[in-house]
């Protein structure tokens, strides 16, 4: 009998017996059992499960954060609007602080003089100081503030912190 022959002897022979063995690469490999597979694919169910759980909540998170700070933005907006539209019998600069009196309940206006200088009694209530900004939003001053930035040496500051960055 040739070598041709012998089924065993040929290399289609070979492997098809070799794919039918539980080995993974060869016969010296640990054998391949379903329940340790199964295992292995549950733990990294749980592992993705654990990464994709924590990445999900880091984006929640974000979004709070986000929605928090487009809160924040509307109310700003929503105050230098109103702002904006009070009365102003005189040019608006950047940088300068203004003070917001109430004549009435829809009537707003602003003046450059502060309650002091209207010698403690103004002839309307007062509502607040607000400093204009170079990008046209108001901020809201304390008393302080208000009268610092009113001296040439407090504008010169506040100019001098602006042009630094």
């Amino acid at each position: 009998m040739a070598l041709e022959d012998d089924p065993k002897a040929t290399p289609s022979a070979e492997l098809a017996t070799t794919r039918a063995v539980p080995y993974p690469t060869s016969r010296l490999a640990a054998r391949i059992d379903l329940v340790d597979m199964a295992q292995e694919i549950e733990k990294a169910d749980q592992a993705l499960g654990m990464v994709v759980g924590g990445k999900l909540e880091v984006i929640r998170d974000q979004m709070r954060a986000l929605q928090e700070e487009a809160r924040r933005l509307l109310d700003e907006a929503r105050i230098s609007a109103r702002l904006h539209r009070a009365r102003c019998n005189f040019r608006k600069i950047p940088g300068r602080v203004y003070h917001l009196y109430r004549r009435s309940e829809d009537d707003l206006y602003f003046s450059m003089l502060s309650p002091a200088e209207w010698g403690g009694s103004p002839p309307h209530a007062f509502e607040g100081s607000y400093r204009l900004e170079v990008d046209m939003s108001w901020t809201p001053m304390n008393g302080a503030n208000a009268e610092r930035d009113r001296t040439p040496e407090g504008r010169a500051l506040v100019q001098k912190l602006l042009s630094e960055g």
